[in-house]
């Protein structure tokens, strides 16, 4: 049975590991293994415990997946769902994004992806996010950003996300 709950800092390794496990599938679609998610240090996952929310997925209490958010001025930041490849498509990514959504109270969510992240960009959409931008990051690779506000009506008076 798969439990959702908080992370704490000494998960902080074994979400790096995972993380690097499930990016690379994500960094071969593009062909660039320089990817920040591949890139992180320890050191750094470390310090965003102080100023991110991050779960953990489990399942007798070994981290299969995980999500990280954070309030901005603009809404909440999620970032780096990560699901075990062992895992994905079970509904754990869904799980993390519905709790990461309820834990992180905000009028508006932003996340992003590659382009070529097909199954990515599959769940983001299933789950109510809409594509608001898209930036190019090198002829590899551009970023969709996608949005999703918590009251409909609030999308259209909020001078964020799609004009």
């Amino acid at each position: 049975m798969v439990e959702i709950k908080s992370a704490k800092l000494e998960d902080a390794r074994e979400i790096l590991e995972l993380q690097k496990l499930a990016y690379t599938g994500e960094a071969a679609l593009y062909n660039d293994f320089s990817i920040p998610p591949l890139r992180q240090t320890l050191e750094e996952i470390q310090a965003e415990f102080a100023t991110h929310t991050l779960l953990k997925a489990t399942i007798n209490d070994v981290i299969i997946g995980s999500v990280r958010a954070r309030n901005t001025r603009s809404g909440c930041q999620i970032g780096r769902l990560i699901v075990h490849p062992d895992h994905q498509n079970q509904g754990i990514g869904t799980l993390l994004m519905e709790r990461i959504e309820n834990i992180v109270p905000a009028s508006r969510y932003e996340l992003f992806t590659g382009h070529k992240s097909k199954r990515n960009l599959y769940l983001y959409k299933k789950l109510g996010y809409c594509e608001f931008r898209r930036e190019k990051v090198s002829e590899k690779l551009s970023l969709v950003f996608l949005e999703k506000f918590t009251n409909p009506d609030q999308e259209f008076n909020s001078g964020v996300g799609r004009r």
